[in-house]
C-alpha cells in the first residue's frame, strides 16, 4: 500500500474486502431456509415478516459490508448482492426490506472518519435498522420537492410526506430527503419520534409485505449529526439502490425455477399430444425448465458483473483516486443499465414461461407460482427499463454521459426509483 493510499484509507471506513464467500453462505444459508418457511402463506395472507427481518437483524446481516476492523464481516459488494439474491430466493419481500439499510451502511463507510459515524457503526452493531422514503408523495419530484429539513435551534425539523417508504415499519430510523436553505439534505429520523406517522397503504399487486406505504413527518426532530448534504452521499448510491433491486429479481428468478422444477416432478399425467406420457421424461417440458434455468444463470452473471464494477468504484474512493473513480462511476452506470435490461428480461421471461411445463396444476393457489411474476413485474417497474437501452446507445453512438445529473428528475445519481 502506498503512503497516499494508506493516508486516504485511514480517512474513511472502507477497507479491502476480507470475507470468505463460502463462510458467509454457510452462516446465512440456514437463516434463509428458516425465512423460506411459510413464505407462500405470508404471500397469500399479506402477513408482514417481522420475525424474519428480526432474525436477520440479530444475526448481523446488516453488518455484511462493515470491515472486520469495525465489527462487521468485511464482505465485498459482489458477495453482499449474491447473499441478497439468495435471501430473495427465500422471500423477496424480506430481501427488498434491506435495500435502504445496506445503502445507508455503504454511505457511512464512504464517509470521512468522524465521531458521528462512529456512533452509527455502533448502532449498526447493536442491530438498529434503517428504512427510508425519498419519493415525494402527491407526484412530487426532486425538482419540486415539498418536504423540508430545516434548522430549529439545536435540532433540525422534518416536515413533509413520502411514499414508497420501503422497510419503514421494520425500522428504527428513516432516511428522509428534503429541501433546506442550503440545498437538499437527508435526515435520519427516529421511527418512534412523535412527529412520524407511517401508513400501510401500498396497493401494488407484488412485493406486498415490504412496508412500502406512506410516511408523513410533522416537525420530527433530528440531531444535526444525523443530517447530511445530498452531495455528500456516496457517489455510487444510485447504482447501489438499483443493483439491490436487481439482486432481488435474480433471487426471484432462481426461486421460480426451483419451484417449477419441484412442480414438474410432482406431475403424474401428461397431455395426449405430449412427446412422452411421463411429464418428467417429456423433452419439451424439460426444455422449458432448462431454458428457465439459463435465464437464472444469465441474471446471476449480470448481477455479479455489475456488483464487481461497484467494488471497483469503492476501491478507487478508498484510495482517494478521484480521476479513476470518475471513470469507474461511468463504467458502473453502464453496467448497471445493461444489467437492468438483461436481468429484468430474464426474470419476466422465466417467471412467465415456467408455467408452460406445468399445465393447469401450475396455477394452483396452493403453490402460488404467480407470486414470482407479480413480484418481478413490480420490482421491474421501480426504475423503468424503457430508458436504459436509449442511454447506453446514446453513450455508444454519441458519447453522451450516461451518469444522471445530480438533483435531476430521477433524483441523486439516478435516485432510489419507486
Amino acid at each position: 500500500m502506498t503512503d497516499t493510499l494508506a493516508a486516504t484509507t485511514s480517512r474513511t471506513y472502507l477497507r479491502p474486502p476480507t470475507a470468505d464467500r463460502d463462510l458467509l453462505f454457510a452462516r446465512f444459508t440456514p437463516l434463509f431456509a428458516q425465512i423460506a418457511e411459510g413464505n407462500v402463506d405470508r404471500e397469500r395472507s399479506r402477513t408482514f415478516p417481522y420475525a424474519q427481518v428480526d432474525l436477520l437483524k440479530t444475526n448481523g446481516f446488516g453488518l455484511l459490508r462493515i470491515p472486520e476492523e469495525f465489527g462487521g464481516y468485511g464482505a465485498s459488494l459482489e458477495q453482499t448482492f449474491d447473499l441478497l439474491a439468495a435471501l430473495a430466493a427465500a422471500d423477496p419481500n424480506v430481501a427488498h426490506v434491506w435495500r435502504n439499510h445496506l445503502a445507508f451502511v455503504e454511505d457511512r463507510l464512504n464517509a470521512a472518519r468522524s465521531a458521528a459515524t462512529d456512533r452509527w457503526l455502533a448502532r449498526f452493531r447493536d442491530g438498529e435498522f434503517v428504512g427510508g422514503g425519498w419519493t415525494e408523495a402527491n407526484n412530487g419530484t426532486f425538482a419540486n420537492i415539498a418536504t423540508t429539513v430545516r434548522r430549529d435551534g439545536d435540532v433540525y425539523r422534518v416536515d413533509g410526506a413520502k411514499f414508497y417508504a420501503t422497510g419503514s415499519l421494520y425500522a428504527d430510523w428513516l432516511d428522509v430527503i428534503g429541501a433546506s436553505e442550503d440545498g437538499l439534505l437527508t435526515a435520519l429520523v427516529r421511527r418512534d419520534d412523535p412527529g412520524v406517522e407511517l401508513t400501510d397503504d401500498w396497493t401494488g399487486f407484488g412485493q406486498q409485505t415490504t412496508a412500502s406505504g406512506s410516511a408523513t413527518y410533522a416537525g420530527a426532530a433530528v440531531d444535526p449529526d444525523d443530517v447530511f448534504g445530498i452531495t455528500e452521499r456516496f457517489v455510487y448510491q444510485g447504482h447501489f439502490y438499483q443493483v439491490a433491486i436487481l439482486a432481488v429479481l435474480t433471487g426471484i428468478t432462481a426461486a421460480a425455477v426451483r419451484e417449477a422444477t419441484t412442480a414438474l416432478r410432482a406431475r403424474a399425467r401428461n397431455y395426449p399430444q405430449a412427446a412422452d406420457q411421463t411429464p418428467t421424461r417429456d423433452p419439451q417440458l424439460l426444455q422449458v425448465i432448462g431454458e428457465a434455468d439459463a435465464h437464472g444463470f444469465g441474471a446471476a452473471a449480470a448481477l455479479s458483473a455489475a456488483a464487481r464494477d461497484l467494488d471497483a468504484v469503492a476501491a478507487a474512493h478508498a484510495a482517494g483516486d478521484l480521476d479513476a473513480r470518475t471513470a469507474l462511476v461511468r463504467a458502473a452506470q453502464l453496467s448497471t443499465d445493461r444489467a437492468q435490461l438483461v436481468i429484468i428480461e430474464h426474470a419476466l421471461t422465466a417467471t412467465t414461461e415456467v408455467f408452460d411445463a406445468l399445465g393447469a396444476s401450475g396455477v394452483s393457489s396452493s403453490i402460488a407460482l404467480d407470486r414470482h411474476w407479480r413480484n418481478a413485474r413490480t420490482l421491474a417497474s421501480h426504475n423503468p427499463r424503457v430508458y436504459k437501452a436509449r442511454i447506453v446507445g446514446d453513450w455508444l453512438v454519441n458519447g453522451t454521459d450516461p451518469v444522471p445529473v445530480l438533483g435531476g428528475i430521477g433524483g441523486p445519481r439516478g435516485g432510489q426509483g419507486n
